[in-house]
C-alpha cells in the first residue's frame, strides 16, 4: 500500500505529460512487476493511423523519453497491432496478446470522450488474470493516469475556442526545432537551393482576423468571440491531422505545418483562407483572414522564427489584408529586406 501511495503522489505531482508519461510507467512496471512498459501515442496521418512509443521502461532499467516521440516522424502502422485496432475499433478497455513463450502484453487506450490518442502497454511474462489484484491496481492507475492527462489537456487549452494555448506553443515549437537539427539547414533568405520548393520542411503561419476591433464595435463582444469559435473550426478543419493549431489571443492565431514542402504548405494555408473568406458568419456576415508564413530552420531561435512570420503578416495586412504571404519570398523578391544588426524588416 505505501508503495501505490508513493506512486500515486508521484504522478499527480507533475504537471506536463512527459514527466507523468515517466511517472505512470514507473509505477506499473514496479506494482505490475512487467518486463515492460510503454506509453503510446495514435495519430492518423494521411487517413493511416499509427502509433509511435512516447516513454519506456524495461526491467533493470531506467524509464526514459523516446529520442522520436513524435508518430509524425518515426510511427508504425496500426496494422502490425492487430489487437489493439480492433480493440480501439470496438471501444473496447483493453486489448490482449499472448506470445507463443507464454508471455502477455497488455494494451490499454486511454479514452478521453469517443478519443484515444494515447495508449498504455505492458509486457508481462505470465497472462494476468481479469479481476486479479495486479489487473485491479492496473486499472486503478490507467483511471488516474487518465483524470491527470485530462487536466493537464484543459490546462493547455485555450477556454474560448478549445485550441491549444501560447504555453503549448512555446513547447510544441521547441520540439519542432529539435526535429529538424538533423536536417539540412535551409539556405538564407533569398538564396533558395536547387530544388528546394520541393524539399519538405517544417513551416509556422501567423493568422490574424483582418478588421477584427470593427466586428466587436459593430456587432459586440458576443459576436466577435463566436468569430473566432468559428474561425478556430475552419483552421482545424482546413489544416491537416498532423498540424498543430494555437491561439496566441485576441483575433491572433499560429498554426505549426509539420513536413511538406513549399507548394503543400502554400496550398493548405490558401485552403484555409479561402474557406474563410467563403463562409457566412451569422449576422456578421463576410470575414476574411491575413497569413504571414516560413519555414523553420534549427539555426534560428524560436522569437526569430515568430518574428519572420509576423513580419510576412505584417507585410499581408499593409498590402490589401485577405492573403497569404512567405516570408522568404517577400525578402527573395526586394519586398522585405532584413536587417542583420536586429533580425528585424524594412518595408519598401
Amino acid at each position: 500500500m505505501d508503495s501505490l501511495l508513493r506512486h500515486m503522489v508521484n504522478m499527480t505531482g507533475h504537471r506536463d505529460h512527459a514527466m507523468l508519461d515517466i511517472a505512470v510507467i514507473s509505477a506499473l512496471q514496479e506494482l505490475a512487476g512487467a518486463t515492460q512498459t510503454r506509453v503510446l501515442s495514435i495519430a492518423t496521418l494521411l487517413g493511416q493511423t499509427v502509433i509511435c512509443s512516447r516513454a519506456v521502461i524495461r526491467a533493470g532499467a531506467a524509464a526514459h523519453i523516446e529520442a522520436q516521440a513524435d508518430p509524425h516522424l518515426s510511427g508504425e502502422s496500426l496494422a502490425a497491432y492487430p489487437e489493439l485496432r480492433d480493440c480501439l475499433a470496438r471501444r473496447h478497455p483493453l486489448a490482449e496478446r499472448i506470445g507463443a513463450d507464454g508471455a502477455c502484453t497488455i494494451w490499454l487506450p486511454i479514452w478521453i470522450g469517443e478519443q484515444a490518442d494515447s495508449c498504455l502497454e505492458i509486457v508481462h511474462s505470465t497472462p494476468l488474470r481479469s479481476g486479479s489484484d495486479k489487473m485491479q491496481v492496473i486499472n486503478g492507475i490507467v483511471s488516474v493516469y487518465r483524470n491527470f492527462q485530462n487536466l493537464l489537456d484543459y490546462s493547455e487549452r485555450d477556454a474560448l475556442t478549445g485550441l491549444r494555448n501560447r504555453k503549448t506553443f512555446d513547447e510544441e515549437l521547441i520540439k519542432m526545432l529539435q526535429s529538424t537539427s538533423g536536417q539540412a539547414l535551409s539556405a538564407p533568405p533569398g538564396q533558395e537551393r536547387r530544388g528546394a520548393h520541393d524539399t519538405e520542411k517544417q513551416w509556422l503561419a501567423a493568422i490574424d482576423v483582418d478588421h477584427f476591433k470593427l466586428v466587436n464595435d459593430k456587432f459586440g463582444h458576443l459576436y466577435g468571440d463566436e468569430v473566432l469559435i468559428l474561425i478556430a473550426n475552419l483552421l482545424q478543419s482546413s489544416f491537416r491531422a498532423q498540424d498543430r493549431v494555437f491561439r496566441f489571443g485576441g483575433e491572433e492565431f499560429v498554426v505549426l505545418l509539420r513536413s511538406t514542402c513549399l507548394a503543400d504548405a502554400q496550398k493548405v494555408i490558401e485552403r484555409f483562407r479561402n474557406n474563410v473568406a467563403n463562409y457566412h458568419f451569422p449576422q456578421v456576415g463576410a470575414v476574411t483572414v491575413s497569413v504571414g508564413f516560413v519555414s523553420i530552420s534549427a539555426r534560428d531561435a524560436p522569437v526569430v522564427t515568430l518574428g519572420h512570420a509576423d513580419q510576412a503578416l505584417y507585410y499581408a495586412k499593409s498590402h490589401g489584408r485577405n492573403q497569404s504571404c512567405h516570408y522568404n519570398q517577400l525578402v527573395a523578391s526586394g519586398q522585405l529586406t532584413v536587417v542583420a544588426s536586429n533580425d528585424t524588416a524594412e518595408f519598401f
